[in-house]
């Protein structure tokens, strides 16, 4: 999280309930932001939708619409994402603050060019309206922004000013909603896509004027972030995986017998993205409590143990923080695990109650793809802070495997759920993020097992610089500015 933990510690530090509550409450907004937004809108978009008495080929529409736009920006993304957030961090690290605003803009120019490119080819025959279209792209080309920013914003000190963001969008999304359909009279599709779109965007302006805030301007190469693209080409691998693993699943199910064509290109089904879309809604307790709980706690122990290889202390000292430091790793992932599944169970326990109060029109179907996908996701968000511990002893290969074995687990399992009965579809998600946690969970304990020989053994003796299509990009564009830049000289 690029230096989050160290401003938590903080807050932490403070007694008292409240001062409790704000460090957990902004490290949710900081950590789940984006995703969160995009939930919470389109269920209280849905809601109002049910009070507006829009028709039920409407209500499907949108949420096929913002879906579509929301895991087509999330994908466009996550190959980039993570070796972002290292380029980030090492340049924290090097206090070579005035190249990060460059790599911002940079690796926004090229998400938003291709992606921009390949979804209006989408939307042209999608059987969109124009109007719709439009909408689509916009909302597409702010979530690019959005969920590039995140990766930035983890360095953010002003988590006050990052809170106000989110809620903003959030008002601004629901009052504007409200204002178009039930006071001007609006078309219920159209105005609450333009809410939506009008939400997203003043989050992504309040994020980037916070980025513009704290990081300085330079003129230094927007592209240099793509030569830690191919030096960390496995961490590209492991976002695209856990993403495509994380959605495929209801890709494939609309694709089956309860898959329904709601217009053109759009297919949905909303008896099972309804209940995926709220179940996710029950992991947000595990993110937190991984930026909260693992950062704060576990960081300290980690940063001890590897400087003392630094310091040339004695062996006996190593093997003591060594001890401490799995101690503390193995304690907290247990409290993580132990806080999803009450979350988990809460979550089942109270769902009937819960749901009734909204006009979602829930039927046992969906009750039972709304439980089993709260295990499902409970599953995948306990093995994905596995893997991210992974990350943090550098196990590249076994965090890229167990993200590639999860994808094609739960995109095979899925598959295979569409001969059986409609009440199994969301067994082949559930047992894939099983997988994914058993096989997180069994990498960690063998690489941690050896982990003297990891960090001295497996470390390279000369210091090896890699270079490929990524690092010829940058080169190509970089002299394609400074040709740019010689010509307006002239």
């Amino acid at each position: 999280m690029a230096g989050i933990g160290f401003e938590l510690k903080k807050l932490f530090r403070r007694k008292g309930l409240f001062a409790t509550l704000r460090a957990y409450g902004y490290a949710g907004v900081i950590c789940t932001g984006p995703m969160l937004l995009g939930v919470l809108l389109q269920v209280g978009m849905l809601v109002l939708c049910g009070w507006a008495g829009a028709a039920r080929a409407d209500q499907d529409l949108l949420v096929c619409m913002v879906t579509y736009t929301l895991l087509a920006s999330l994908t466009v993304t996550s190959f980039f994402s993570m070796p972002v957030t290292r380029f980030l961090a090492d340049m924290l690290y090097e206090e070579q603050e005035q190249t990060i605003l460059p790599s911002f803009w940079g690796s926004n120019t090229l998400l938003l060019v291709g992606g921009c490119v390949a979804y209006g080819i989408f939307l042209i025959f999608s059987g969109a309206t124009l109007m719709q279209g439009l909408l689509c792209l916009w909302l597409f080309a702010e979530m690019i922004v959005n969920w590039n920013a995140m990766s930035y914003l983890t360095a953010v000190k002003d988590y006050r000013g990052i809170l106000w963001a989110f809620v903003a969008a959030i008002g601004i999304s629901f009052g504007l909603g409200y204002l178009l359909i039930f006071l001007l009279g609006a078309p219920v599709l159209e105005g609450f896509l333009f809410a939506i779109t009008v939400g997203y965007g003043c989050m992504m302006l309040l994020e980037t004027l916070l980025l513009h805030r704290y990081f300085p301007q330079s003129k230094e190469s927007p592209w240099t972030f793509l030569r830690w693209v191919d030096r960390f080409l496995p961490l590209a691998f492991t976002g695209l995986f856990t993403n495509l693993g994380l959605f495929a699943h209801l890709v494939i199910i609309w694709a089956g017998p309860i898959g329904i064509q709601v217009k053109g290109l759009f297919y949905g089904a909303p008896y099972h993205d309804v209940p995926a879309m709220l179940a996710f809604l029950s992991i947000l307790i595990t993110t937190v409590n991984f930026v909260v709980s693992v950062e704060v706690n576990f960081y300290p122990k980690y940063r001890a143990y590897y400087s003392l290889f630094n310091d040339g202390s004695v062996v006996g000292d190593i093997v003591t923080a060594e001890e401490e430091m799995l101690a503390v790793l193995n304690r907290e992932l247990y409290y993580t695990a132990l806080k999803q599944l009450f979350a988990t169970a809460a979550v089942i326990s109270l769902e009937n109650t819960l749901l009734e109060l909204l006009p979602l029109g829930f039927n046992d179907l969906m009750h039972g793809y709304f439980r089993t996908l709260c295990v499902g996701y409970g599953l995948y968000a306990i093995g994905n802070t596995v893997m991210l511990i992974l990350l943090y002893f550098t196990d590249y290969l076994g965090a890229v495997l167990a993200s590639g074995v999860f994808a094609a687990a739960a995109a095979v399992g899925t598959v295979i759920s569409l001969f059986f009965d409609q009440a199994f579809y969301g067994f082949g998600f559930l047992a894939g993020a099983a997988v994914f946690f058993l096989l997180a969970l069994l990498r960690l304990d063998y690489y941690t097992s050896s982990l003297p020989y990891r960090v001295l053994g497996q470390q390279p003796i000369v210091a090896q610089t890699k270079s490929g299509r990524f690092t010829k990009l940058a080169l190509f564009l970089e002299k394609a500015a400074e040709r740019g830049e010689s010509d307006a000289k002239k």
